[in-house]
């Protein structure tokens, strides 16, 4: 979903990141704000006052976001469902989460938190804007509380739709998931109603760039393309983990892997395995125990004139939990490691010792098959591949 994010701050244990996509929306906010919001609403100030008050609205929804996902994710640690972070991005944030709810319960009440969590926000700072000015403070700064709290309004409403992945359509999944008793197809009807609540939103930015000639309909149309896509990404993430939760490693892996020793010389490695099986790294074996591996990462940071005269022993990656795994882990959990450190392949190690290789290519061979025997169409399949891949 996201590009690459920066860490800002943590919080309950929580690591708080930031997509550089979501400085569109400080400018969008800002410039909305400043520009006609408040030279609207409150007349006579100088430009540079509406600048800083737009800044201030702006930083104000990005801690009310942080705030609304937060109580997701502490809400989500109360029902032992582990959680990577928080990330703000273009369309506003997310709480990561490494699995599915446990069970329907555990999802209701984590996807509630979200909207009630900005509902008191919005009628908290509804009532200091209130309190404020009839304590006589300065319209802009009562107005500020003010627009906050209708921004967190906007904010629970527009979660509270029920087309998954919204909060809304999360708590619809919820309930189906309990009356029955089947998450996948809870899911497929959440999913398919976030599907029509994206292709709405998409028809009417059209409609409105068509009859007010206003670049703002083209906003809607981005936030209705991507909802459309995270609904049928959502919907075929719990294809795949239902596909491969509770499989074994040990049932995917190559049980005769390819391995290079430590005296191959980096040019030999190059021409007889690298170009020849097109893979990206092999691991390396000295006598009958793993040393480690090498990828073409590593070899890439040697000058080619040296390539003849280093040897895969020098420049060998030694293994670590990013790129190993045991034949006897859950699939899910390397499909998880492979994801998040980015690599297609892991070896498979017991005791030290290599007994096999995890390829995503063998994953998505086994997970296209399943939903083909299964029911699932051509295409449904593709975008599970994809979502694989990702």
């Amino acid at each position: 979903m996201f590009g690459k994010s920066y860490k800002l701050f943590k919080m309950f244990g929580f690591e708080v990141k930031i997509d550089l996509s979501w400085l569109i929306i400080l400018v969008l906010v800002v410039w909305s704000l400043a520009g006609a919001v408040f030279p609207e609403e409150y007349k006579g100030y100088t430009r540079q006052v509406y600048f800083v008050m737009g800044l201030v609205g702006a930083f104000g929804l990005f801690f009310s976001i942080v705030f609304h996902e937060l109580c997701h994710s502490l809400v989500a640690r109360r029902y032992g469902l582990p959680m990577k972070g928080i990330t703000l991005f273009l369309f506003g944030g997310v709480a990561e989460m490494s699995d599915e709810p446990p069970n329907p319960k555990a999802e209701f009440m984590m996807a509630a938190a979200g909207p009630l969590s900005s509902i008191v926000l919005a009628v908290a700072l509804s009532a200091v804007s209130l309190v404020g000015g009839r304590l006589g403070w300065a319209p802009v700064v009562s107005g500020m509380f003010k627009w906050l709290g209708i921004l967190n309004g906007y904010l629970a409403a527009f979660n509270l739709i029920p087309g998954f992945p919204l909060d809304g359509g999360r708590v619809l999944r919820s309930i189906l998931w309990h009356t029955r008793h089947n998450l996948r197809s809870a899911t497929q009807t959440a999913s398919r109603v976030g599907l029509v609540f994206g292709g709405l939103l998409i028809a009417l930015g059209f409609l409105y760039l068509l009859l007010l000639r206003s670049l703002g309909g083209m906003w809607w149309i981005l936030i209705g393309m991507f909802l459309r896509g995270a609904a049928r990404q959502g919907y075929q993430s719990v294809l795949i983990r239902q596909a491969l939760s509770g499989e074994k490693v040990r049932r995917f892996m190559s049980s005769d892997p390819m391995a290079v020793p430590g005296s191959l010389p980096l040019r030999q490695l190059v021409d007889d395995y690298i170009y020849r099986y097109h893979f990206k790294m092999f691991p390396v074996l000295e006598g009958d125990r793993l040393s480690g591996c090498i990828s073409t990462r590593e070899v890439r940071d040697v000058p080619q004139d040296q390539w003849q005269t280093r040897t895969v022993g020098e420049v060998v990656r030694p293994c670590s939990m990013e790129n190993t795994i045991s034949a006897d882990e859950d699939t899910m959990k390397a499909l998880v490691r492979m994801n998040s450190t980015g690599t297609s392949r892991l070896m498979v190690v017991d005791d030290g010792r290599l007994v096999g290789i995890l390829s995503l290519k063998d994953l998505l061979r086994f997970l296209a098959l399943k939903m083909e025997l299964e029911g699932e169409d051509a295409s449904k399949a593709a975008r599970s591949r994809s979502v694989l891949e990702q």
